[in-house]
């Protein structure tokens, strides 16, 4: 029996759901509301949903641009708006007739005929809102977003793929688990391969390495921290002042943080057992997910597998493809995203988060015109198109959504700072999406003749996350509970493209 502040009542499964409830509140044991959930792990979609490409994503290669990009500088330029409008950069022609992009994206141009841009992007939150972008939750604000673990968050779209592929794993053989189950065969796409995590984040700990805020975002949100990624550390020498702006050669990335490799044997085996003794008294109370205690065991395992350290070492590949990706940590993160994947990795995200000081990355208040054209857009382009083209080439395009996203767009108007800027503007924006099943060579949506609002086709972050979940198998309608046991959709609100759809 698991004893709980002294508390010796039981029921028959040897825990009371009071109990369970107040063990939910304990970190070192990772239990929370949500593993007692009997929900459904995948279906197919309902009466109503598009059934076209359902689940023809195995995998996804999220990259998050963090700090949003002027959308007049980036996807959506406005050459005849008004001169404090419109950008310094001029538009350029792409693979697609009729489809202009910045002039600073280049090899972006050239795969255009590869994705599709949504123009249309909209939603009332002018804040840095990763978690509004990346997660279901229906509102935010500022206490959210600067406190990652703030109860109100909703879990990151990784986090609840590899919540429902966990309670698919722990399900008894007999239940659902025939070989001509369509639920059973959409459970098992989503399972990460032998030895290799569901869900991992590059190149480090999102919002780790800034000052002085730490951000939400991508976590487990009410799910717990079990269901976190996976993250990855860089260990650089670069003398770059930001690695975004390049890194070395021999720069690594690998699993776990700084240190733990120097755990010996014994400790690991005695922490084994550990987790042994925790995992039987969760399995006998049938929690499912087996949060913290899951993740730890997959941390252990992970510490002594090849796999996920071959998948990382990026220094496998030749020198001209880590060159075509760039030789900037946003670059090699993506090369590094790219082998995940082939290694049996479902979700990989990438992101170019901020360094050190507030207003970096893509937020461009101060200096935007020359972070742009010499950091920013070059970097992005390298490595956006590096791995449009390397996914092609090795015939795992059509399998592997990729996703360029963000939080807001930037205001049309110009300031008058230092360099020039825009502040933050979420009444319209763009994001990009490829692969596994969205539609080549297309633009959804449009905006004003400043882009500061939709004129057609608005798209929402939850519709966009809708859409996410349908091509990886998962109808956007399952319901979760959150903290409080009431049943919540993935991505309420959230509608799936079918615009963007192959």
């Amino acid at each position: 029996m698991l004893r709980i502040l002294g508390s010796t009542t039981r029921l028959c499964d040897g825990l009371s759901r009071r109990e369970a409830l107040r063990a939910g509140g304990l970190a070192f044991l990772g239990l929370s509301l949500p593993d007692l959930l009997r929900q459904e792990a995948f279906s197919a979609p309902q009466p109503g949903q598009p059934a076209a490409h359902f689940g023809q994503a195995k995998s996804c290669i999220l990259l998050y641009l963090y700090g949003a990009p002027s959308q007049l500088e980036f996807l959506d330029l406005k050459p005849d708006a008004p001169s404090d409008v419109r950008s310094q950069f001029k538009p350029t022609d792409t693979s697609v007739p009729g489809i202009r992009i910045c002039e600073h994206l280049p090899r972006t141009a050239r795969v255009m005929h590869q994705a599709t841009i949504i123009r249309s992007m909209s939603h009332p939150y002018n804040i840095h809102g990763a978690a509004y972008a990346l997660t279901g939750t229906p509102t935010t604000d500022i206490p959210m977003e600067l406190n990652p673990r703030d109860s109100r968050h909703w879990p990151f779209f990784g986090s609840v793929l590899d919540y429902l592929a966990s309670r698919r794993r722990l399900k008894p053989a007999t239940t659902d688990n025939s070989t001509d189950s369509p639920t059973a065969d959409r459970s098992r796409r989503l399972q990460p391969a032998e030895d290799v995590p569901l869900s991992v984040g590059l190149p480090w700990k999102f919002s780790s390495r800034s000052e002085p805020f730490r951000r939400g975002g991508p976590y487990g949100g009410f799910l717990g921290s079990g269901y976190d990624p996976v993250w990855a550390e860089f260990h650089g020498k670069t003398t770059q002042p930001d690695p975004y702006r390049g890194i070395d050669s021999d720069d690594r990335f690998q699993i776990g943080q700084p240190g733990l490799s120097a755990i010996t044997l014994d400790r690991l085996d005695r922490r084994r057992s550990l987790l042994s003794q925790l995992d039987r008294a969760q399995r006998r109370t049938d929690i499912a997910g087996a949060g913290f205690a899951r993740h730890q065991q997959l941390a252990l395992e992970l510490m002594t597998s090849s796999k996920v350290a071959r998948a990382l070492d990026v220094d496998r590949e030749p020198r001209s493809l880590r060159e075509r990706y760039g030789m900037t940590l946003f670059g090699q993160a993506t090369l590094a995203a790219r082998r995940l994947i082939e290694h049996g990795v479902r979700l990989t995200t990438v992101f170019w988060d901020e360094f050190k000081d507030a207003n970096t990355a893509w937020d461009t208040h101060v200096r935007q015109e020359t972070r742009l054209r010499d950091e920013l857009l070059p970097g992005f382009d390298l490595a956006f198109s590096a791995l449009l083209w390397d996914l092609e080439a090795r015939g795992m395009l059509d399998t592997t959504l990729v996703a360029v996203l963000t939080e807001h767009g930037r205001t049309p108007k110009l300031t008058k700072t230092p360099g020039g800027g825009r502040e933050h503007w979420s009444g319209a924006y763009s994001v990009i999406l490829a692969g596994g099943g969205i539609r080549r060579g297309h633009v959804l949506g449009a905006t004003d003749r400043i882009a500061g609002f939709p004129k057609d086709s608005p798209v929402t972050p939850k519709d966009v996350l809708a859409t996410m979940y349908h091509l990886m198998g998962v109808d956007p309608e399952t319901h979760l509970h959150d903290r409080e046991g009431r049943p919540v959709p993935l991505a309420p609100g959230g509608k799936v493209l079918t615009g963007v759809l192959a």
